[in-house]
């Protein structure tokens, strides 16, 4: 008796880890600053023009990048998820463009890694306001 006790105590477990939804839980950046006016026809320019940043939800300086624009204006870019288990992950894109580290911003066809400031990637671009 014991030994049929056993397993049919552990068999639930097993099958709820097996299941889990956790094992399917993709992860994502998130951003919790407001946007101003500016900060979201920036992103709308970066993107019109095919700027792409290069990112991955758990690198906290694509955090920091992110905050600058706030998450309105977030929205709008162009963000490609090279972490395997983020959102909308794209990372064979990542492997196959070399991205070396996060945040890279491809302008021109052209790779900055770093975070840039809003003045920086509106000079890099061209944008005016």
């Amino acid at each position: 008796m014991k030994r049929l006790i056993i397993p049919l105590l552990v068999l639930p477990t097993l099958l709820s880890v097996v299941h889990s939804s956790h094992l399917n839980n993709k992860r994502e950046l998130v951003v919790t600053s407001e946007s101003t006016r500016e900060t979201i026809e920036l992103a709308k320019y970066l993107k019109d023009n095919g700027v792409v940043k290069y990112s991955a939800y758990w690198c906290p300086n694509c955090l920091n990048q992110s905050e600058l624009f706030g998450k309105q204006a977030y929205r709008e870019l162009n963000v490609v998820e090279c972490a395997r288990d983020g959102i909308n992950s794209q990372t064979q894109l990542c492997i196959d463009k070399k991205i070396k580290g996060f945040p890279t911003w491809e302008i021109n066809g052209k790779q900055i890694l770093g975070v840039l400031s809003l003045k920086e990637l509106s000079k890099l671009t061209g944008f005016k306001n």
